[in-house]
């Protein structure tokens, strides 16, 4: 067997691909693969699409690099334009929440039937993945047009013991909970980066102005937007800027998923295992 046939073979089987599967990755037949593996050589123009499939640098396919699965990773998606970046690093949350149901038949099951995530979420519903144990947990959606997934180890403390006290919390909720603020949260968030006074963003949410001034100091009180002041030919106004670091929309996905209505939902995957209480 050659070098690279070994390479081929070992990161196939740390992968738990068979040789059909990464053939069908690779657009070539089970044969192919397995000639591979025997001692053939792959043509230089595969190399590139082996190394994506296997998620090893091209070097490590020759046996020389051995690299961890952090620098492998870390590697292939450095190399990607951006947009198939993003799509790749969903590919890798859908292997792990599979393979953290840790259930080799149903791994199998969901290989041999959806190799690819998006096969699933065809129709109108959305389809979401849930696992809770006591090691940690994860929530993954599935829908057509949206993708997003969370991961979460257990802290050795306990989540409690890193979440804020209810009051705290209370107090982040209320600024959701004002359809003012809400709807001004929409419109700043629908704008480009860039700094909106106060009379503009009053113009395109029907609210009036000192309504927009109050609810903008509960806002970059909260740390969710900045103000600057600016002076013009009339005086002094104040301009606002919303963080772009902030969790918002991914709080806004959460929110979405618990308003969803029972027929619009489809579960895919629910494992509550937990044993311990959640907070």
């Amino acid at each position: 067997m050659s070098e690279i046939g070994k390479q081929i073979k070992k990161y196939r089987m740390e992968k738990q691909l068979t040789q059909e599967q990464l053939g069908q990755l690779l657009n070539v037949t089970t044969q192919a693969v397995s000639k591979w593996e025997r001692g053939g050589t792959p043509d230089a123009e595969m190399l590139p699409c082996l190394s994506e499939a296997l998620g090893v640098s091209i070097d490590a396919l020759f046996g020389r690099e051995e690299q961890s699965v952090t620098m492998s990773l870390a590697r292939q998606l450095c190399r990607m334009p951006s947009e198939k970046a993003f799509r790749y690093a969903y590919e890798l949350c859908w292997a792990i929440e599979i393979g953290l149901i840790h259930d080799a038949d149903f791994l199998d099951k969901v290989l041999s039937k959806f190799l690819d995530y998006s096969e699933i979420a065809d129709d109108e519903y959305d389809y979401f993945s849930k696992i809770m144990l006591d090691s940690g947990m994860t929530t993954m959606r599935l829908s057509r047009d949206m993708h997003y997934f969370f991961i979460m180890e257990e802290p050795e403390s306990g989540i409690r013991s890193q979440i804020a006290d209810p009051e705290t919390l209370r107090s982040v909720f209320s600024v959701f909970a004002d359809k003012r603020m809400l709807r001004i949260i929409f419109y700043m968030y629908s704008r480009n980066n860039t700094p909106l006074d106060t009379s503009l963003i009053s113009k395109n949410t029907g609210i009036e102005c000192k309504e927009v001034d109050r609810c903008m100091e509960t806002l970059c009180k909260n740390r969710l937007a900045t103000r600057t002041p600016i002076d013009t030919a009339g005086g002094e106004i104040n301009t606002y800027l919303f963080r772009q670091e902030s969790s918002v929309l991914p709080l806004l996905c959460f929110a979405d998923e618990i308003a969803k209505k029972e027929d619009e939902v489809r579960d895919f995957f629910i494992d509550f295992s937990r044993r311990k209480p959640l907070l």
